[in-house]
């Protein structure tokens, strides 16, 4: 069995002063290997584990016959974003981590065969444009993250007048603002999404639904027979600890927003300034985090250092990104559960820390942290704060008879919310999950919602 080809990356003592691409993707030689791998199995596992069914043998004998643009078409039909998600998606715990291959060696590396794919539709401009035939009916959608984008292709092609609104300057949502460029070249995203544009769909941007227009408005004024909420998990979770509102601590959807979106490693190009300091602690252990740690590094930080309750085994960020993070000389302090961030003239000065010790296993399969009385100080320049996100209450709080959990996710059953023709899907109902989950919820809302104005206004 030919071993799993591995990615080159960019020389770790380089990549951490810059925001150049990391992983620089298969060549075509590895692609082959690669692909050769594939057991071609009469059940396939990696089919079931794909959020959005990609017919993934399919596609991956397609390579080994050289036929390129057809497998870039197969994948096309259940992925509109094959180059983001190659890049970003947990392929491990998914398509790859039920690949039958893996069981005795190593699984198919799946998401690398998908990236070369995508960019080399994008590289050779390969793109099949659609029949699509407009129905008369009109569909909303709230957002451009994962979720929205994938909902809008997947209805427009069912010949729905699709029109998007999104809250900031640029499209993409997350895929633009939360994921750092070394690890998602925005190129990348701001092709993926013209091809949607070619598809007919109408995207708004500055348009806050819940501000500048009302979900009521948009469904009595803008005669839209449905409207998909898809606005994602963008609120911050605060630590709740004294000092959280000096200078200089960040909440990590903030600070990365700042630098992806407002483009602050380019400044004074781009006038968005982020003051990180020589030493930054970031609190949490998940794949924000490691972004935030590894972006705080680029911006000149000496000491970057993931400050983590439980120890490394429980980490909840992909191996891959918590490896990355290592080999760029970011540090981990383990068993630290932040108390107090310590300032003087409201500017950051130390985070105090109790010193945990493993418990019990939780619900998470994970021992449980628990306090030993001991505390620990460490002098610091910023804090970034990564421990999760939530849905904003903005349309919660302005949409008559729309119900929410105890979180701020919006109630749903088959996507279709308390509220008849308002639907929603992703990180809006789930709170925060992965790239490809969030574009599954949307292709399969896009169904619903399909048979629910056929079956009203038919």
């Amino acid at each position: 069995m030919t071993n799993r080809q591995m990615m080159p990356l960019q020389d770790k003592i380089i990549r951490n002063s810059n925001f150049t691409e990391v992983a620089l993707g298969f060549d075509l030689k590895q692609v082959h290997l690669e692909a050769s791998r594939c057991l071609d199995c009469k059940d396939p596992r990696c089919v079931k584990a794909c959020p959005v069914k990609i017919n993934i043998p399919k596609f991956i004998k397609e390579i080994l016959e050289e036929k390129y643009e057809v497998a870039y078409q197969t994948i096309y039909e259940d992925n509109i974003l094959p180059s983001v998600c190659g890049r970003v998606c947990p392929q491990e715990n998914q398509c790859e981590g039920d690949c039958i291959l893996g069981i005795k060696f190593e699984s198919v590396s799946i998401g690398a065969l998908e990236r070369f794919l995508g960019d080399y539709s994008l590289k050779h401009q390969i793109f099949k444009q659609e029949n699509i035939i407009d129905n008369g009916h009109k569909v909303a959608v709230i957002g451009s993250g994962p979720a929205g984008l994938s909902f809008a292709a997947s209805i427009r092609r069912l010949g729905y007048k699709t029109d998007i609104y999104e809250a900031l300057h640029d499209y993409g949502g997350v895929l633009r603002y939360g994921i750092p460029e070394f690890r998602l070249p925005k190129a990348v995203v701001g092709q993926e999404i013209q091809r949607l544009e070619s598809l007919g769909i109408q995207f708004n941007k500055n348009t806050i639904i819940g501000k500048t227009l009302t979900v009521e408005q948009l469904m009595k004024e803008y005669d839209y027979k449905a409207l998909f909420i898809a606005s994602g998990a963008g609120l911050p979770r605060s630590l709740n600890i004294q000092g959280e509102n000096l200078n200089g601590v960040y909440y990590a959807n903030e600070f990365l927003t700042r630098v992806n979106l407002m483009k602050a490693y380019q400044f004074p190009k781009h006038p968005t300034p982020v003051k990180v300091g020589d030493t930054v602690c970031v609190v949490g252990g998940g794949n924000v985090a490691m972004d935030a740690a590894r972006v705080a590094k680029r911006l000149g930080s000496k000491n970057v250092f993931i400050l983590y309750r439980r120890d490394m085994n429980a980490l909840p960020a992909r191996k891959e990104e918590v490896e990355h993070a290592v080999e760029e000389g970011i540090e981990f302090n383990l068993l630290l559960n932040p108390v107090e961030i310590i300032g003087k003239d409201y500017e950051v000065q130390a985070v105090k820390a109790e010193i945990m010790e493993l418990g019990e296993l939780d619900q998470s399969g994970r021992h449980r942290p628990m306090p030993t009385g001991q505390f620990k100080t460490i002098k610091i320049d910023s804090c970034i704060i990564a421990i999760g996100q939530s849905p904003n209450p903005i349309l919660k709080n302005t949409t008559k008879d729309l119900k929410t959990d105890k979180k701020d996710r919006i109630m749903v059953k088959g996507y279709q919310t308390s509220i008849p023709g308002v639907f929603a899907g992703g990180d809006i109902v789930t709170g925060a999950a992965t790239v490809i989950e969030a574009m599954g919820a949307g292709k399969c809302a896009a169904e619903e919602i399909d048979k629910y104005i056929k079956d009203t206004f038919s």
